[in-house]
């Protein structure tokens, strides 16, 4: 069996996705949000760039072939930008705590 043909990582993939196309959809509203909103908006977002982390991880451990390809493509197309999958992740939690720095901020 393939990496791809796994169920837990069909499962994990699919669940990756709907859960950040919800964020996101819900991140567009998060300017009206309260305080609280926003605080669990973020949490939320943490939560999955460490699911996505992880699931990331299990590609590059992984000798399957595909997977392999998957992660070298991954690293041809944030090349493209002048990053690394590591500095991209580092980018979302800089950008997380910004939003928690100005929460904190505003309740000051």
């Amino acid at each position: 069996m393939t990496f791809f043909e796994s169920e837990i990582v069909q499962e994990e993939a699919k669940n990756l996705f709907t859960d950040y196309q919800n964020l996101m959809q819900l991140g567009g509203g998060y300017g009206k949000f309260d305080r609280e909103g926003k605080k669990m908006f973020i949490k939320k977002m943490e939560s999955l760039m460490e699911r996505y982390k992880v699931f990331m991880k299990r590609f590059e451990l992984s000798e399957d072939f595909q997977a392999k390809m998957t992660v070298e493509q991954l690293k041809t197309q944030l090349g493209q930008f002048g990053m690394t999958p590591d500095q991209m992740f580092d980018q979302m939690n800089l950008t997380l705590n910004r939003m928690k720095a100005e929460l904190d901020q505003k309740q000051s």
